[in-house]
This record gives C-alpha cells, structure tokens and sequence, in this order.
C-alpha cells in the first residue's frame, strides 16, 4: 500500500544541518533521486523512499544520526543499540524509561523524558516530552519534531498496536505547513507551549514488548521510512476511506476509483454519515481521493517507468491535461519535473544505525 508523501519543508530541514557544515547536498539529493529543482517549490512532495535514501546519506555524509541539527553529533549505530537494549523489557513503559536513560548518557543532546501525569477528564496520561529548548539552533524545531515521531512510531512498533495521540504540543509558534502536522501526528495539535511533548492513554505503557531481534533488524534496514511516515492501520474512517482508494489503484488491471457512494456502502454508513465523520476527522472524500491520486502519482513518477499518459489513465484521468492541471494543482509543478535523468544510482543501502 502506497504511503503518504512527504513535504518538501521536511527535505529542507534535514538538509540545513549538511549546508551548516558545508557539505554539497546536490550529491546527496541525486543519491536519493530528488530532483534538486523541486527543492525551490513549497507544494513539491518525495516519497517515504526517496527520504529513508536522503536521511541515509546524511547520515553517512555527517556521520550523525541527528543529520548535523542538534547540539552535539550521535553517532551512527547509536538508535539501533537503544532499540536493542528496549527489546529485554517486559512492558512499554519500561522500554520508555530505558531508552530515555540510554539518551541521558550522552551530554549535550536532546534531553527526553516520559511522565505519567493526570489528564483533565480524571484518566492517567503518558506524556513523551523534549525537555530542552533546540529552538537556537538551525532547524532545531524539525529535530524536535522528528523526535517525538519517530518514539511515537517506535512505541507502537514495540508492542505490535497503534498507540492513538490524545494532543501534541509543541514549543514555537505554528509554522507555514502547520496543515501537515494533523496527517503526521493524527490527533489535535497546539503550538507555542512550554515544551514540545506528545500525550496518550497511561494504559498503552503495560503493553508488553512483543518485538524480537529478526524484527528489529528488519525495522532498522527500512528506518527511517517506517518510523517518520505515518502507517495505515485501518483503524480511523479516513484511513479505510484511504485503504479501499488505494486497493482500487493496486488492483490488476487497475479498478475505477469508487465514488463515495461505494465506499459508503462497503462501511455500512450512508455517505452522509461517512462525509460527518470525515469531517470529523479533518478531512473529506474529495481530498483523500486527491491525496491517493497525488502519492500514486508521485510514487510512479519517481520510479521512472511508467509513461505519464497510462499513469494519468491508470489513477483515473481521462485526459493527460486534466492530469497535467491537477498535478499542478497538489505540488506547484509539472509531472515532467519529477522525472529523473540517469538514475544510475546505487539502491543498496546499510541498515540504519550499522
């Protein structure tokens, strides 16, 4: 199943810790196939691949898991022992607490902690919390960022269950692409708090651990794709809206997109009911059905192999120019600019933290 892509703010970030230490980044976005041209467009998008590439040679090129961004250098290899010593604890709350003391011995870097505290509706809530400011630093807010994410992500990891976010709260003002951050954390978002921490249900911590070494090295050869992109668990309306968009464009031949109607009906709603709870979860039919377009789109163009007039056909356009306006219409720019020229790039890859 195709994955949500990725903004280009984020390509910019990552990059700003490389250009701070005046390393060329022109060869590291080749080997990650991003065409440098779409880095001057806010809507152009990549891939959850072209991004594991990117944030793989930025690890190399900086020789720093934190890509160059943060106070002092982590050295590669460094998230994959945390994640190693996590897989001897009994339940999540204690992998938690591991892996924050395992950060703690490093003076000098993001300093993380993990709290249970009372929510205002009476419940016990877990709160994963950043606790030192990196705003003084380039790009220390995406950093921050990136931090809760990926704990996020790896805690649901750990126990094999999608942890849902009550809130997200983070220490700045709301940026430009504040839109971006419901898709990457999936619950209500509030900027300019004290610190940058993420909240849930304190329950979540007794999960045990259900995760092994085989799993874990299968994770650390697709980190960070796994970890910094949102996965499909069917388990909001918006995501099994998105999942049966997504079986249709995947089906051999591919299916016409069904109209709302369809889907409706295959969730036993009415689409009345199914555009209210849509809307309830920020969202509608009609920008889902863009977004899946987008990202197909996108996926394909980055692959190279496709002609773009059975792409346009296949995600369910009649007309190549139809297609042409609508790409322009989700990332600034033409289909032709995503298109890569001597890719002869080598795809193989260490896994993350070797």
């Amino acid at each position: 199943m195709n994955r949500l892509t990725i903004a280009m703010h984020h390509v910019r970030a990552a990059l700003s810790g490389a250009r701070r230490l005046g390393i060329d980044t022109v060869p590291l976005l080749q080997t990650a196939r991003i065409p440098p041209l779409l880095l001057g467009d806010d809507r152009a998008r990549v891939t959850p691949e072209q991004f594991t590439r990117l944030v793989k040679a930025l690890h190399h090129a900086t020789d720093d898991e934190f890509l160059g961004l943060g106070p002092t250098p982590s050295r590669r290899g460094t998230f994959a022992m945390m994640c190693h010593a996590c897989l001897g604890c009994q339940d999540l709350g204690a992998a938690l607490h591991r892996a924050a003391r395992f950060y703690g011995l490093f003076p000098g870097g993001p300093e993380m902690a993990l709290d249970t505290v009372a929510a205002e509706d009476g419940s016990d809530e877990a709160v994963f919390s950043v606790r030192n400011d990196l705003r003084p630093y380039d790009e220390g807010n995406f950093l921050s960022e990136c931090i809760l994410i990926i704990w996020h992500r790896l805690s649901s990891w750990l126990i094999g269950r999608r942890i849902p976010l009550r809130w997200a709260r983070f220490a700045y003002p709301a940026p430009a692409h504040a839109h971006e951050y419901d898709v990457l954390f999936g619950c209500p978002v509030h900027f300019g708090a004290e610190r940058t921490a993420a909240g849930w249900d304190a329950r979540w911590l007794a999960a045990p651990v259900v995760r092994d070494e085989a799993a874990l090295t299968a994770m650390l050869w697709r980190a960070p794709a796994d970890l910094l992109s949102r996965r499909d668990y069917g388990t909001t309306v918006a995501e099994q809206v998105r999942r049966a968009l997504v079986q249709a464009l995947r089906a051999e031949p591919p299916a016409r997109l069904p109209e709302v109607a369809e889907v409706a009906a295959r969730l036993a709603v009415s689409p009345a009911t199914l555009r209210r709870r849509l809307q309830a979860e920020g969202t509608s039919y009609q920008r889902l059905k863009d977004t899946v377009r987008r990202d197909a789109a996108i996926s394909s163009l980055a692959a190279g192999q496709e002609p773009i007039a059975e792409l346009a056909a296949r995600i369910g356009f009649s007309e190549d120019t139809a297609f042409h306006r609508a790409f322009r219409r989700w990332t600034g720019t033409t289909p032709g600019a995503y298109r890569l020229t001597g890719n002869g790039v080598d795809d193989r890859h260490e896994p993350s933290g070797r």
